[in-house]
């Protein structure tokens, strides 16, 4: 068999290592196996290493007939664990295929592909390419190719696209169409396209979409949502539209990324009518709307000053069941609290609640903070309690300042349910929580309560020293003669 001479030794300038090195014995366990030369490598292993890397090669490569399995084992299981050699792996591959009685096939083409752009190593993973092309994989008998040569140049082209190396990924297109039987699938030209536009050169990623035509390839949704979303993000919005069209027009169904992407267009443009009629098209069509879909409405239209009308259009969505599971309208509850409709707010997780659409704690707990400064306590308990209910845990900062205001209110009993409560939903009270329950009913005059809670502060670490601990309970004692001599001048 001919020897394949595409991937050449790597050759590098002569070094005091590599005039030092005496020549290479031939491994005698398997003649018929050659041993890779220094030249192979692309630097040359340090003198100490040298016995033990063809060491390793010699126990892992010589015992058993070389064949893509035994070789991709190796690399996979041997050498890429290797702390010291595993950047050795193309080499070895390159070595492997002047065996005379050994052809590579596509397990070890893919496995190569994965290690070199896992590693950036892509000057190494063009010359790859090249030699796939002069040495096709021998899997697929007759004039047919290997169906798994399309998937493997779209991994690279993808990895070229990702690093930002367009003519890296155009080379490795244009290599692919000289080896796969009729034309590309639509899935390369989308990545061809969507790497253009990641890297800001629209201009050629329409060039592609004309050579996707007329290459005969019939785009799909997605080839349509990444050219609209580049026309929008280039400030084509118009040309966008028309692209939605056209797209229409070639019997391709629009999706939610679609939608998503016009309507937020519509805004951008400040369009806020036809926003909400492409959003009436999404529901017409069929299309669901998503968490993105109602989350670029609300900002939308907070944006232009529409937090009422925002708030209706989550409701309106709530009632004809337009609403997605999963949708946090925390975003809402900020705008809403933000501009002093803290009230309105509560009205909107409340009928959402009621829906089963069941806020999240930061929804939760913003709402009890703009409750508070609308001086609407009783809110900010009722929601506070039904959260703790329903297993919503708020943060134990707005969970103290809520203890807080019912001890300031004298009621601290009130609040000590809440503590207890909020224990058995998974919210440990801190040192804080305690102190404010203890003063509050040094308040109220209620000793024993207060001392219980003291002693629990002590159980739980949270009293310092005898001497914390003496004024807190001097305190409560003398908050109870306090209220007696009230009590005693009331009567008199």
């Amino acid at each position: 068999m001919k020897k394949k001479n595409l991937l050449k030794p790597l050759q590098n300038p002569p070094s005091k290592c590599q005039q030092s090195l005496p020549p290479l014995s031939p491994l005698m366990d398997s003649p018929q196996i050659p041993i890779p030369s220094l030249s192979l490598f692309p630097t040359t292993p340090q003198p100490h290493h040298h016995k033990q890397l063809f060491s390793f090669l010699k126990a892992h490569l010589t015992h058993q007939p070389l064949t893509p399995k035994t070789l991709l084992h190796f690399l996979k299981t041997k050498l890429h664990h290797h702390p010291i050699f595993t950047h050795y792996d193309f080499q070895v591959f390159s070595w492997a295929s002047t065996v005379d009685s050994f052809r590579h096939d596509h397990s070890t083409y893919l496995w190569m592909a994965h290690s070199l752009a896992s590693s950036h190593r892509f000057s190494l993973l063009r010359s790859l390419l090249s030699f796939v092309v002069a040495n096709p994989c021998p899997c697929s008998p007759g004039i047919f190719s290997c169906p798994q040569i399309e998937p493997l140049f779209r991994f690279v082209i993808d990895a070229f696209c990702r690093s930002r190396k367009l003519s890296d990924a155009v080379f490795a297109f244009e290599s692919m169409k000289k080896l796969i039987d009729g034309r590309p699938s639509v899935v390369i030209y989308n990545v061809m396209i969507n790497g253009y536009l990641k890297s800001g050169d629209f201009d050629n990623a329409l060039r592609f979409y004309e050579r996707m035509e007329k290459d005969r390839v019939k785009p799909d949704v997605c080839t349509f949502n990444t050219l609209i979303s580049g026309y929008c993000r280039n400030g084509k919005f118009e040309s966008g539209l028309k692209l939605f069209k056209e797209m229409k027009e070639k019997s391709c169904r629009p999706n939610v990324v679609s939608f998503n992407t016009l309507i937020q267009g519509f805004f951008r443009e400040r369009k806020v009518k036809e926003a909400i009629e492409m959003a009436n098209e999404m529901t017409q069509s069929g299309c669901q709307f998503s968490t993105v879909t109602c989350e670029i409405l609300v900002k939308g239209l907070c944006m232009e000053g529409q937090v009422l009308e925002a708030s209706d259009m989550i409701v309106d969505f709530c009632r004809k069941g337009l609403l997605p599971k999963g949708f946090d309208y925390c975003g809402l509850v900020e705008e809403l609290c933000g501009k002093g409709n803290a009230g309105r707010a509560f009205e909107v997780v409340n009928e959402l609640w009621l829906k089963e659409d069941v806020p999240s704690s930061m929804a939760c707990t913003t709402l009890i903070e703009g409750l508070r400064r609308s001086q609407r306590r009783e809110d900010s308990f009722g929601l506070m309690e039904k959260m703790l209910k329903d297993g919503i845990v708020p943060d134990i900062l707005t969970f103290n300042c809520l203890m807080q205001d019912l001890c300031d209110l004298g009621r601290t009993m009130d609040a000590n349910k809440f503590r207890l409560l909020a224990s058995a939903k998974g919210l440990e009270p801190d040192e804080v929580t305690y102190n404010i329950l203890v003063y509050g009913y040094t308040r109220d005059g209620r000793r024993k309560e207060g001392e219980n809670l003291v002693d629990e502060m002590l159980d739980k670490g949270y009293i310092p020293d005898i001497a914390t601990y003496t004024r807190l309970m001097d305190r409560l004692s003398n908050s109870t003669s306090s209220t007696l001599e009230k009590v005693s001048a009331i009567h008199r």
